[in-house]
């Protein structure tokens, strides 16, 4: 059986902002935490060892695989700060996307390097947009 690594852990989001070696970084990283807490309304909890979640959902692919991820989240990683939103609203995503400000995008990642580059007006778009599209396609949680 496959063993998801990231899980949400009793570790304290604060302690881990302040490991980020960078101190504008860190500083970001409150920025993030205060945007994301206010829009989602969810406390934020460590998933694995460096994702920063809000909220949660359980999925279940038609593989048979299953499991629970943050609704939306973020890390402050050494290169680039991961954004996280819901895969499968590609969409709106890149409606979105399009005003968002200096960024790059992976499969279910969006990168940015500071809170200085982006709309935090966008940001919040996109974090109540992946927040609605998870809650609708995942109700039971």
């Amino acid at each position: 059986m496959y063993e998801l690594k990231t899980k949400e852990t009793d570790h304290s989001v604060i302690e881990f902002i302040e490991t980020v070696d960078s101190p504008k970084k860190r500083e970001d990283a409150y920025k993030l935490l205060d945007i994301f807490t206010e829009t989602t309304g969810y406390d934020a909890k460590m998933w694995g060892p460096s994702i920063i979640g809000f909220g949660a959902y359980h999925y279940k692919y038609e593989s048979g695989h299953e499991g629970d991820a943050p609704l939306v989240g973020f890390s402050p990683r050494k290169a680039k700060i991961s954004l996280y939103f819901a895969v499968g609203d590609d969409r709106n995503r890149e409606y979105l996307l399009k005003d968002f400000g200096k960024h790059t995008t992976g499969k279910a990642c969006v990168y940015i390097n500071k809170v200085a580059d982006i709309d935090i007006e966008v940001l919040k778009a996109l974090i109540n947009q992946s927040v609605a599209f998870l809650k609708e396609k995942y109700p039971s949680h």
